[in-house]
């Protein structure tokens, strides 16, 4: 999950693997899979990186989760 903000400043908590499509126009809308829109106040590319921060971070914690398991 990512925590972006909405226009009126509030924080908004998303499931990134559930985005389908974020455009500018200018605003920047993201379209989840379900087909809800969300309008926030992050750009295009602040959102790629949270989304690439966070899979990083997963992957890091999975890999430290297996090493622990196998001592």
């Amino acid at each position: 999950m990512i925590v972006l903000t909405k226009l009126g400043g509030r924080p908004l908590m998303i499931n990134e693997e559930l985005i389908e499509t974020v455009s500018e126009t200018p605003d920047t809308v993201i379209t989840m899979n379900n087909g809800h829109t969300y309008i926030v106040t992050e750009s295009m590319e602040e959102i790629m990186d949270k989304v690439i921060d966070f899979n990083r971070m997963s992957h890091r914690s999975l890999r430290l989760k297996k090493s622990e398991n196998e001592l």
